[in-house]
């Protein structure tokens, strides 16, 4: 058959054609096929990862980082519900991503064969589009479809299965294109619109990040709200937004944040919401601003229809892509007086986001202001979840887009494997992984990885042997009543060097930055083993403060 080719080949030459320049995957003997086929492919890094969650964390932040489908591969059964969580990560954190399961042979669906698991109907809830793949003929346009699927609206995960037969057939088929998002700009008469409303309004403010926002939007949004004085408050965990030196720049909403900001957020007779969904760390829990919030018009710029007026009220809605909303605004011929909140809300932040001494034996704090000092400011600071990263968040200056990875999931384990995917993409910029203990433990593995594929990162592990959030609120609810959050851990060191890492243990404040000096003078993998004391239970608490409230 003239022009015939395999399913693995035909996979793989349509991943070339759409871009694709790296996978991450664990291997397995479903996806033979694509193995062999990326044998014989240059254009494509194969990353071998550990285990499969490491995979699905890092393709979601690969995604994160470019704005097309970080690309995965895993094997059917163990390996599919292993990666699922970095496609839970990837559906809440809105980027794109497609994940491939290798799956069994057509000709013993439903036997319950080895490892067989109903792909479609366990990934259906969790991604944009779940599906499978029987026709080697059609491969191209289901990943043509999969690929502008991942990108549009609100980005986020789409899961292929790949019968392993299917993958040997030999077949011709005809490439698809490279697939792009279409432009989609705001309506001129909504714009008029929110001009209108920001003109009568008193106490405006914007909260922005999430879907489709990239290094465009936050460049054109942030000359927008410093040209009008608008204060610009930034979702959970989307810090880098706008660069935090953007001269109205009001800080992060989510756990913790400034009470000055949830006060003027409280305040607010006008909220202009740029690519953010509003969740429930955004709004502590749909307190801060409620579904309903009476007394306050909303404003909701989104790439995806289906998230205007979802859960929220919507006074004004806006279908738009972020990047061409913040241009068109930003160039918008408009009488509007300046505001000075911007100014303000800036300077609450800025003292907000100084660290004072605590006092702690290891005062990370003082820590992070040390690391302001000698790491560039355009450092990628990835995390998964925990307490611990609770100093990042409040006192980090973040210089801008794809400049933090951390799931608004919530998840643990994210942060090593994000930085083996940051220090693969953006070499020529420092990456720092912040792990608390049990965060750590739960994808350390990937140390491997990223010794194997050379990368340069420095890795900070918080260690206080206890899982801290959870401590943190069984202490406010049952003080005293320890019950499953403690922790006996390993020398992370020991176990760091094991791997071929540079490693230190600090254990006191003034220990600190000859630390760091000597782990940036070295090059790969370089590992600071921090101990804490359980008693500076957050950023914001002690222990005993929690259990003197009872």
């Amino acid at each position: 058959m003239a022009g015939a080719r395999s399913g693995g080949r035909i996979l793989v030459d349509n991943l070339v054609a759409q871009g694709c320049d790296r996978i991450f995957t664990v291997p397995g003997e479903s996806f033979l096929a694509v193995l062999d086929a990326l044998h014989d492919t240059p254009e494509i890094q194969t990353v071998v990862c550990r285990q499969e969650g490491g995979v699905g964390f890092m393709a979601a932040a690969d995604g994160a980082q470019t704005g097309r489908p970080g690309i995965a591969f895993v094997t059917r059964g163990p390996g599919a519900t292993n990666a699922s969580i970095g496609v839970h990560v990837a559906m809440q954190d809105s980027v794109p991503m497609i994940l491939f399961i290798g799956d069994v042979a057509r000709g013993d669906r439903d036997r319950e064969a080895f490892q067989e698991v109903d792909f479609t109907a366990m990934f259906t809830p969790l991604a944009k589009w779940a599906t499978r793949i029987d026709d080697a003929r059609r491969i191209p346009e289901y990943l043509a479809r999969a690929y502008a699927v991942a990108m549009a609206g609100r980005p986020g995960p789409v899961v292929i299965a790949l019968p392993e037969d299917m993958l040997t057939d030999v077949v011709a088929a005809h490439d698809r294109p490279r697939a792009v998002r279409p432009p989609q700009c705001p309506d001129p008469e909504a714009m008029m619109v929110l001009t209108d409303l920001l003109r009568d309004a008193t106490n405006p403010v914007a909260i922005v990040g999430g879907a489709d926002w990239d290094a465009r939007t936050a460049h054109y949004f942030a000359a927008y709200a410093e040209r009008i004085g608008l204060p610009v408050a930034v979702g959970f965990r989307r810090q880098d937004a706008v660069p935090n030196g953007c001269a109205v720049y009001a800080g992060n909403l989510g756990y913790g944040p400034n009470p000055k900001l949830t006060e003027r957020i409280r305040q607010a007779d006008l909220l202009i919401v740029v690519g953010a969904r509003l969740g429930e760390a955004t709004t502590d829990g749909y307190t801060l601003i409620t579904p309903d919030h009476p007394g306050q018009i909303l404003v909701h710029i989104h790439p995806d229809p289906e998230e205007l007026g979802r859960v929220f009220r919507t006074d004004l809605a806006i279908c738009a892509d972020c990047a061409e909303f913040a241009e068109m605004a930003e160039s918008w011929e408009d009488d509007l007086l300046s505001f000075d909140a911007g100014a303000q809300a800036h300077a609450e932040w800025l003292e907000w986001s100084t660290p004072k001494p605590s006092g702690a034996a290891l005062d990370l704090g003082q820590c992070v202001a040390a690391m302001r000092e000698a790491l560039p400011a355009d450092s990628i600071i990835c995390n998964g979840a925990g307490n611990f990263s609770g100093w990042w968040h409040r006192y980090w200056h973040y210089a801008g887009p794809s400049s933090q990875l951390a799931p608004t999931a919530g998840a643990m384990g994210y942060g090593m494997p994000a930085g083996v995917s940051a220090a693969l993409r953006q070499p020529e910029r420092q990456t720092i992984v912040l792990a608390g203990d049990g965060d750590f433990l739960m994808n350390g593995q990937e140390l491997a990885t990223a010794v194997r594929y050379g990368c340069n990162m420095l890795v900070l592990v918080v260690d206080n042997g206890s899982y801290g959030t959870i401590r943190m609120h069984q202490e406010r609810e049952y003080p005293g009543r320890l019950s499953g959050t403690e922790l006996v851990n390993p020398d992370f060191a020991a176990f760091a060097r094991a791997f071929g890492a540079w490693a230190e243990t600090v254990e006191r404040t003034e220990e600190f930055a000859p630390a760091l000096a000597r782990a940036q003078a070295g090059k790969g993998v370089r590992f600071l083993h921090l101990k804490t004391d359980v008693e500076q239970i957050s950023a914001g608490t002690t222990i005993s403060k929690l259990r003197a409230r009872h």
